[in-house]
């Protein structure tokens, strides 16, 4: 029955045409029950996704509408840009009521979109001044290291309390935690011992203390350490949560696995937009301009890519006039340069999101990909020679693309895999190999190959 009744809940405000349209007469008519009564047990991230469908204005009343830790979540869960769009619809009292709903992290997240006068008169309306100390602290760090990562609010214990101590302590913290993974181990100092789990807790004998009981092998990350090697750190250990210290050791707050998926994304994302050569963060709704500038820079590097590689065509035109078939086979050499490069540098990048301490060297890297490039080269010649003597085609003519197909695939599986290692050695985003830049390069390779093989051959 109950799971009858929550399937019922969520074909109630799935987002469809008949329930936007349903929504848009309660706005019109202000029909507060009906908005109460479909959304305020729905998850706010479905919400955010309603609300995308309505003018900011009308959004905005929804969200008066809806109890204020709901609306909280909603605007916490909308992307950057869109949220900056909304939160100009509020007054800085009703931001800081908000935040007061958010943990110290995503708290800082919104503050940080606020113009500088409105960022002071959120912090100064915040009724929790505890909220409002740790949000200042957490002002002081850059958004992509460990510390702009990082919640204040957890549950630590100190490492002389007794049991009954600590559970009495972990109940009064807990009332500002959301999500509880561990209790974490301090000593006078607030300098992190280690951790120990509820369930030990709950299951010890009164009279022993939390030194008795706690685990000091225990991961923890410093409030410098970069977002990316925050996310290694949790993936390689599989950590719901993780402990930041500062450089003397003490315990300034924890990063949930919630935080480092958003940034596994973000990367991720960033990442395939480089491949294909948009050089902005920028998504569908974004506006013509911005598309067009992200876009624009790679279409124009690849467009004199190709005016280079006409140039060489132009510079063995007498060779083509002699064996005109050879244009036949200009695509060939192309597309397979420019698919064998972005074969090779996939793999790098892959490897590169993944380093290890035990990583091949580089003469390693290059013998084993020179060792695939020879067998691919080999059997993709020897496929091309076959169906050209099938076909019927001229020996000479036959021979100078199965050899300089061979040269391409050697010479494109180097580039795709030199490129990436190169610009991550530079500081550069080793993405970029793997997009316009490695295709555009191939291509060119590839015509000089096939030309210079054709020149000297026939």
């Amino acid at each position: 029955m109950e799971n009858l009744e929550e399937k019922e809940h969520i074909d109630q405000f799935e987002l469809s045409k008949e329930y936007l349209e349903k929504l848009q007469t309660a706005i019109t008519e202000q029909d507060d029950q009906f908005i109460k009564n479909t959304l305020d047990d729905t998850n706010p991230a479905d919400i955010s996704t309603i609300l995308l469908e309505f003018e900011t204005e009308e959004s905005r009343y929804v969200l008066d509408v809806l109890e204020n830790e709901v609306s909280a979540e909603v605007i916490n869960d909308l992307d950057e840009d869109v949220r900056s769009k909304y939160l100009k619809e509020f007054n800085t009292t009703e931001i800081a009521a908000m935040l007061n709903e958010l943990d110290s992290d995503d708290a800082v997240d919104i503050i940080n979109e606020l113009p500088l006068k409105d960022r002071e008169e959120v912090i100064a309306s915040l009724e929790n001044k505890e909220k409002a100390k740790n949000i200042l602290d957490l002002l002081r760090y850059e958004e992509d290291v460990a510390g702009g990562l990082m919640a204040k609010e957890l549950i630590k214990a100190n490492v002389n309390w007794s049991i009954n101590q600590c559970i009495e302590e972990i109940r009064r913290q807990a009332e500002n935690v959301e999500k509880i993974y561990s209790v974490y181990v301090v000593d006078n100092q607030n300098v992190l011992l280690g951790r120990v789990s509820l369930k030990k807790i709950i299951l010890a004998d009164d009279h022993l203390k939390v030194k008795d009981l706690y685990d000091d092998d225990v991961i923890s990350v410093e409030t410098y350490m970069d977002e990316v090697d925050v996310a290694e750190v949790m993936r390689k250990y599989d950590l719901d949560a993780v402990p930041v210290v500062n450089v003397q050791g003490k315990l300034m707050g924890r990063i949930t696995i919630d935080d480092i998926v958003d940034v596994i994304t973000e990367l991720a994302e960033e990442e395939r937009q480089m491949m294909a050569g948009i050089s902005e963060d920028v998504e569908e709704d974004d506006s013509v301009w911005m598309l067009t500038r992200a876009r624009l820079p790679w279409l124009i590097i690849g467009m004199f890519g190709g005016l280079l590689g006409a140039q060489f065509i132009g510079v063995f035109e007498e060779d083509i006039l002699l064996v005109p078939a050879m244009a036949f086979f200009i695509p060939l050499i192309t597309a397979t340069g420019g698919n064998v490069g972005i074969q090779s540098s996939s793999i790098v990048l892959q490897s590169l999101a993944s380093k290890s301490v035990f990583d091949d060297s580089f003469l390693k890297r290059i013998l084993k990909v020179l060792a695939v490039a020879i067998l691919n080269g080999i059997v993709i010649a020897g496929i091309v020679m076959g169906m050209n003597l099938i076909l019927g085609q001229d020996i000479r003519l036959a021979i100078v693309v199965s050899i300089a197909l061979f040269n391409v695939v050697l010479l494109a599986s180097f580039m795709g895999t030199v490129t990436p290692l190169v610009l991550d050695k530079l500081g550069i985003n080793p993405a970029l190999a793997a997009g316009p830049f490695i295709t555009t390069a191939n291509d060119l390779l590839g015509l000089l190959v096939y030309f210079s093989v054709a020149h000297f051959l026939i």
